[in-house]
């Protein structure tokens, strides 16, 4: 088994220090298990603000400093999201780990940039898919609109994933679809699936928090209310793999049929 803490929060807007603190205050509620996985929101910092160059930071900027701070005192693994300035003056929506020795051990950018907010005139989009050992585990990051594409997810456990990572800003206007494609990612690819949502409001939108975490066979082993709470879950890896033996969707899937490109010149028929 191994521990996982899902940190739903209400972010203070454009706040770093507010939001520092409002996090040292659930954590100050629970002693946390040595080694364990805290998971933080997309941009828990500051919001899920399109106001990109005031709050985008160089690496090792404070919210970098927070994160390797936390990881040392709790001695855990701490992942969690923030605006990241890049080469070339771009600006990444970005996730990082780090672990209890204060070491980065995984940084990703979002693939998929949420158009109908405006993110993608202020953001640039991230380049490939990124995993982390975490124990036993091999873990996928991705970020809040990346939970729409599920092609992103079926390429990180040909890779080796078992864990898969939604951190995000979810409206509550579309609360549906946040559990209802978490349930999907985690059941077509036979691996568990965490999303760590904020809860509150911002200037655009109001969140119904509902972190949750589902195993492989879809079922919610954890799930959060509207609410600010730290939320915890055990993985239970053994049941993970019997899945997989039992009922083998992952070694079934017919691979080289699905990269089959769209542009080939030759014509299929289905004879009936």
């Amino acid at each position: 088994m191994m521990k996982i803490y899902c940190c739903q929060l209400d972010i203070a807007w454009e706040n770093k220090v507010e939001n520092f603190k409002r996090i040292r205050a659930l954590l100050n509620k629970r002693r946390l298990s040595p080694g364990s996985l805290l998971l933080l929101p997309e941009m828990f910092a500051t919001g899920f603000s399109m106001n990109a160059r005031a709050i985008a930071e160089q690496e090792n900027g404070p919210t970098d400093g927070f994160l390797r701070e936390l990881a040392r005192d709790k001695g855990v693994f701490v992942l969690g999201g923030l605006a990241r300035s890049a080469s070339r003056g771009r600006i990444l929506n970005e996730a990082v780990c780090f672990a209890p020795s204060g070491r980065r051990v995984a940084h990703y950018a979002k693939l998929h940039l949420f158009s109908p907010g405006g993110e993608s005139r202020h953001y640039a989009p991230g380049a490939a898919v990124t995993l982390f050992h975490w124990g036993k585990l091999k873990v996928a990051v991705s970020i809040c609109y990346d939970l729409r594409f599920p092609e992103i997810f079926r390429m990180a456990v040909q890779r080796g994933a078992n864990l898969l990572v939604v951190i995000a800003n979810w409206p509550g206007r579309r609360h549906l679809h946040w559990t209802a494609l978490l349930r999907a990612r985690a059941i077509e690819n036979q691996a568990y699936a965490i999303g760590v949502n904020r809860c509150g409001k911002d200037p655009q939108h109001n969140y119904d928090g509902g972190s949750l975490v589902v195993d492989p066979w879809g079922k919610a082993v954890a799930e959060a209310g509207r609410g600010e709470t730290l939320l915890p879950a055990r993985l239970d890896l053994t049941a993970m793999k019997r899945v997989r033996l039992d009922f083998p969707v992952l070694r079934d899937i017919r691979t080289r049929l699905v990269l089959k490109t769209a542009g080939s010149k030759r014509r299929e028929h289905t004879r009936i």
